[in-house]
């Protein structure tokens, strides 16, 4: 079984599609898992009503990292693979593509984890997604499939369940860059590889709202950060990733 985790904060608009497409289009054994950060719109509520098996609110006090809320899903989930998947994404036919995915982990034992090629919606994607997005794809696959370094992509990661819990989950002390920090750690347990011939889709909202130079600054910022100091160089999760 698969288990499906979406962290979310303030994502009513998103949340419901995103469920209803898996839903509707996802016949192997499965659960969708929304993990709430403590949204002040109606996501957990949207959620529910689109068909998540289990929507785990947090309480606070504080600001939940996005690391402990993917952690906190996995923590209910009962799937052999877990996939964390973004709030705004969308896998085209994923009867397709799992399975697919499933034949890389049954082949290879010592596989880990899996990141897949990211990419804008045709309906929103602008030259510079086109362009950006490309290049991001090869890094991918170049830090894990060439170098062995581990690196992942925030929007889709799948990951062996069992792998998942020795390595302890996401550092839930990172605001960003998480998703790095455990692909590195699942590498030195195995393998993590990207799987060019599969792609996931999401909006593109982010870079959109505040600009490719600023978001690509983020991006390079918190991997220095992380590469230096373990820590990330975002203070909050969400929105502008503020720091």
């Amino acid at each position: 079984m698969i288990s499906i985790i979406i962290p979310t904060l303030n994502e009513e608009r998103f949340i419901g599609d995103t469920i209803a497409k898996l839903r509707g289009r996802f016949s192997i054994p499965h659960e969708i898992i929304v993990s709430d950060g403590g949204s002040r719109d109606a996501t957990a509520d949207v959620a529910r009503r689109a068909g998540a098996d289990k929507v785990i609110v947090w309480p606070g006090p504080g600001r939940q990292t996005i690391a402990r809320g993917r952690n906190d899903g996995a923590a209910a989930a009962h799937g052999d693979f877990f996939v964390f998947l973004d709030a705004d994404c969308t896998i085209p036919e994923p009867d397709r593509f799992f399975p697919s995915i499933i034949r890389h982990f049954e082949r290879d034992s010592e596989l880990m984890a899996v990141n897949v090629a990211i990419r804008v919606e045709p309906a929103h994607e602008t030259w510079a997604d086109w362009a950006i997005y490309n290049v991001f794809n090869d890094y991918l696959w170049l830090m894990n499939n060439v170098i062995h370094t581990g690196m992942a992509a925030g929007e889709f990661q799948m990951i062996r369940a069992d792998a998942f819990r020795k390595a302890g989950g996401y550092d839930p002390s990172l605001v960003a860059a998480e998703d790095m920090d455990l692909f590195a750690r699942l590498e030195g347990m195995g393998r993590v590889r990207y799987e060019k011939g599969h792609v996931v889709y999401h909006t593109g909202r982010r870079a959109h709202k505040v600009g490719w130079p600023h978001l690509l600054s983020l991006w390079i910022l918190n991997f220095i950060f992380m590469k230096l100091t373990g820590h990330s160089y975002s203070k909050a999760w969400g929105g502008e990733m503020t720091s």
